[in-house]
Parts: C-alpha cells; sequence; structure tokens
C-alpha cells in the first residue's frame, strides 16, 4: 500500500518535471534549435501530421534550420504550416530545402521570456504539490482505514515531502539552466 502510494507519487512527479524540460525546450533561444518544430503540424493529404513524419529537420548552421520534405509537392504546405505555427520565423525556399533563420533575440524579449519560463517552474512547482497533497491524502484515508499504522503515515509523509523537495530542486535547476541559456548572447 505504502510503497504504492510512493511509487505512483515519485511516477507523476517524474512526468511533471518531464513535461516542464519539454516546454522549456519550445522556448527558442538566440540559436537555432530542431526541437522548436516538434510541435508544428502539416496538412499531408487532407489530415493534420507533425512536420518530423513529412520532413527531415536538421541544423544548417547555428543560426538556420534546414527541413527537407521527403515529397517535393510538400515544399508549400510545409513552409506555410512554419509560418502559421506563430513561433516568429520566416521560412524561404531554396530549391528542395526550406530554410529556416532564428532571428535575434532583443534584451526585452529575453527577459519576457525569462518571465515564461518562470510562470512554467511556478506552475511546475504548483503541480507537484499538488502530488504531494494528493498522496499525504491517501495516507490519510489509508490511517482512517486503519490499513497502515500512525508512524507509518508519518515516516510516509516525510518521505514524500523530501520526495517534493527533491523535485523542486530539479524544477529550480532546470529553470536555472533555461534562463543562462536565454541570456547568453
Amino acid at each position: 500500500m505504502i510503497t504504492d502510494i510512493k511509487k505512483t507519487t515519485e511516477q507523476k512527479m517524474t512526468k511533471s518535471l518531464d513535461s516542464l524540460r519539454a516546454d522549456l525546450g519550445k522556448v527558442r533561444t538566440g540559436r537555432a534549435h530542431t526541437g522548436i518544430l516538434d510541435h508544428v503540424m502539416v496538412d499531408y493529404y487532407g489530415n493534420p501530421t507533425l512536420l518530423t513524419q513529412v520532413a527531415n529537420v536538421t541544423l544548417i548552421d547555428a543560426r538556420t534550420i534546414g527541413v527537407q520534405p521527403w515529397e517535393k509537392h510538400m515544399i508549400g504546405p510545409v513552409e506555410k504550416a512554419i509560418r502559421d505555427a506563430d513561433l516568429g520565423l520566416n521560412p524561404s525556399t531554396n530549391g528542395e530545402i526550406i530554410r529556416v533563420p532564428t532571428p535575434m533575440l532583443t534584451e526585452e524579449r529575453r527577459r519576457d521570456l525569462i518571465k515564461v519560463v518562470k510562470a512554467e517552474g511556478e506552475n511546475t512547482k504548483i503541480a507537484v504539490r499538488n502530488i504531494r497533497r494528493d498522496a499525504n491524502n491517501a495516507l490519510k484515508e489509508a490511517l482512517k482505514k486503519k490499513e497502515i499504522a500512525e508512524d507509518e503515515e508519518r515516516r510516509t509523509q516525510d518521505e514524500i515531502q523530501k520526495l517534493t523537495d527533491r523535485f523542486v530542486v530539479e524544477i529550480d535547476k532546470a529553470l536555472a539552466a533555461k534562463e543562462t541559456d536565454l541570456m547568453a548572447v
């Protein structure tokens, strides 16, 4: 019973942290990053399809992403999908390759992005604390039903608190790394 609660709690907290890392990967820095196009949807024969499933996405240089659709007739729809994705990118076609230059970030835009990143981090911390609360409620419920003893409940709550603290530190590390990345010129 207790091991199930701890295991489930850790899994949920890990998913929250992974989700934060994925969200932070979408926030662009001054350098080109292929992950920025991971969620772009392309109209592929009437079906919305991920860009990475219809084209090869690579880095041409530090500021340019190259997108090469596997089918020549998909160049137009892929270019349109990138432009319409509201990422602030302006792709241009060069034969069979679509070049996506990453514009430089202004100081003001960097500060705005840091605010967005911090808000994401705070939301993840709230999610981790909610997971802790749910685990503690499950422990109290088990105690009410006399499935566990009081000292087991207290000990497990302490372990869950330590787990929560560990994940909050991991969240802070991820935020600090992204903030440093954003401020690097």
